[in-house]
């Protein structure tokens, strides 16, 4: 008989448990049950359907972020001297744990598909694949094992200077001590270090791509557009996405054919970042551009921020340009380089002065006219352009002379006159789409139009909130991740998943990648909003004349939305 068979079996079980221990070491079992369930609950919907890239990148954060709560939940336990059960207990609830985490990941990936599905049947696109589970664990592997190896780098950090104060003072400061001082030096790293050398990274990468032009780009040779050689802006000072602005949009010839009816031609104006050197020059530039090419003398000026990188939302100007037969003036004025997710998430308020201006001065010209030979004014924004386009005036300061009415589409979460409408809302209207007030001055539209608005009467200005119940910029909240919000609350918006649910911590990595993402969605939802509800909005705030129902149909249909897709 061989050594090795003559081996008791006892010599098995010691290695099985010296290996499980050497596992156990390294792996904490309340950690890796924490972290199985924050996986699963990663896998649930939530606005916006999501690739299994993103899922995965997703789902291995939420893993490392379920396994640090509960390892910490698992060293506390040993720090308050609590005791644990016997080594076989212990070894055997740790195999249990294992195998319940195992079972848990497995379950969930082969619900991940229905899902995904449930958020893609509203917004009427495809199924997934059906490998998709297998891809989204090839991405979540990697990158929850990266966050746990950081992670096991940052308590070794914490563990040798623990060490190094030990002779020092007491063991229970020298870890207070030791944790503050490496939680110091992180925070210092990220904000002084990593987060600003990104931002300046990102404005000088935003600014070269907003300087560089294509060699076919030629300056506009109509008089009246911007950068032509009569414009009082130079060609050069403007970026990439103010010339889509300014050479876009329709001409008259297109609008007649469009419609089938008489029309003008556009009068599109836009100031760059580089067309002067401040804010209030900008401004006073803008409106001179204004007067030169007579916007003071069509029927309706809009002044338009746009979102951060400076661009306008075609379908937005170009629906308002159809609906009144091109005798529309607009302006936009840039404030600055960043996409609007940065922007938002960093510096909310920085459009707001740029607003502030362009509101103050033109508002300031239009009111020296007469009231029956001027312009009728409105402000629009999208997005970030939206929340500078709020904040551009109050209430109190245009009383004795009040602008026309407003388009806000996409407004984001941290916008201070939507939360407050959104929150003093009518009892039985939805978060989503709320009723405030007696709906004369202020109303909400989706999808859905101006249904339910039969009755109710405008007052002398007119204010839309454009939002579509999806979009996770209007909808996100810091708060998600411990207060469910309002909006989770049936009725449900017609393009939210059935199977939404809100879970702590959770909920809120959801939004947040769902903000990132916001314009991935197809057109008419997220946030990317369609022709055919643009034109619903202007209708309703600005009342075009000569259209019927049909005819107002006839023109949503004749535009093909895809053209306005971002991506």
């Amino acid at each position: 008989m061989s050594s090795a068979e003559s081996r008791p079996p006892k010599d098995w079980v010691q290695r099985a448990n010296a290996l499980w221990d050497a596992v156990a070491y390294h792996l904490s079992p309340p950690g890796l049950l924490v972290g199985s369930i924050f996986f699963a609950l990663s896998l649930t919907p939530s606005l916006l359907p999501r690739t299994e890239t993103v899922q995965g990148i997703l789902s291995g954060c939420c893993f490392a972020i379920g396994y640090g709560f509960g390892n910490l939940a698992h060293w506390f336990w040993g720090y308050l001297g609590l005791k644990v059960p016997p080594g076989r207990v212990t070894r055997a609830l740790g195999l249990l744990v294992g195998l319940v985490c195992l079972g848990l990941v497995l379950v969930a990936l082969w619900y991940s598909n229905t899902w995904q599905n449930s958020v893609r049947a509203v917004m009427n696109m495809p199924p997934v694949e059906e490998n998709q589970p297998l891809q989204i664990a090839t991405f979540a592997i990697p990158i929850a094992a990266t966050i746990l190896i950081l992670g096991k780098l940052l308590v070794t950090v914490i563990r040798l200077i623990w060490h190094w104060l030990l002779p020092h003072m007491p063991r229970r400061a020298a870890f207070v001590v030791a944790t503050t001082l490496v939680a110091l030096l992180i925070s210092i790293l990220v904000n002084n270090l990593f987060l600003r050398a990104a931002l300046r990274a990102a404005d000088n990468f935003y600014e070269r791509l907003d300087a560089l032009v294509q060699t076919e780009a030629e300056a506009p040779a109509q008089w009246f557009q911007t950068g032509s050689a009569e414009s009082l802006i130079e060609w050069e000072t403007i970026g990439r996405d103010s010339r889509v602005y300014v050479k876009s949009g329709p001409d008259a010839a297109e609008i007649e054919a469009m419609t089938g009816k008489p029309a003008l031609q556009p009068l599109r104006t836009y100031v760059g970042l580089r067309s002067a050197p401040t804010v209030m020059e900008r401004a006073q530039l803008a409106l001179a551009e204004l007067v030169r090419i007579g916007a003071f003398e069509r029927s309706v000026l809009v002044l338009a921020m746009p979102v951060g990188t400076g661009w306008v939302d075609p379908a937005a100007i170009d629906t308002l340009e159809y609906l009144h037969g091109g005798d529309v003036a607009s302006v936009a004025v840039q404030y600055s380089y960043l996409t609007s997710v940065l922007s938002l998430f960093i510096e909310p308020e920085l459009g707001t002065e740029t607003a502030q201006a362009l509101f103050n001065t033109v508002y300031d010209y239009w009111t020296q006219l007469p009231r029956d030979d001027r312009p009728r004014l409105y402000l629009h924004g999208l997005s970030l352009g939206a929340l500078a386009s709020q904040n551009s005036t109050t209430v109190y300061d245009v009383l004795a002379d009040p602008f026309d009415g407003a388009l806000w589409a996409g407004p984001p979460f941290s916008s201070p006159i939507w939360s407050r409408m959104t929150e003093s809302r009518l009892p039985g209207s939805p978060a989503w789409l709320p009723r405030f007030g007696n709906s004369s001055a202020v109303r909400f539209m989706n999808q859905t139009g101006a249904k339910g608005w039969e009755g109710l009467a405008w007052g002398p200005m007119r204010i839309v909130f454009l939002q579509y119940a999806s979009d996770p910029i209007v909808f996100f909240s810091f708060d998600a991740d411990w207060q469910r919000p309002d909006w989770f609350n049936a009725p449900r918006g017609p393009d939210v998943s059935p199977a939404l649910n809100w879970y702590p911590v959770i909920t809120f990595l959801q939004l947040a990648l769902d903000a990132a993402l916001a314009q991935t969605p197809p057109v008419g939802h997220g946030h990317v909003y369609a022709p055919a509800d643009y034109i619903d909005a202007w209708v309703a705030v600005t009342q075009p004349e000569g259209w019927t129902e049909r005819e107002l149909e006839a023109l949503k249909a004749a535009i093909d939305p895809d053209r306005y897709a971002p991506f």
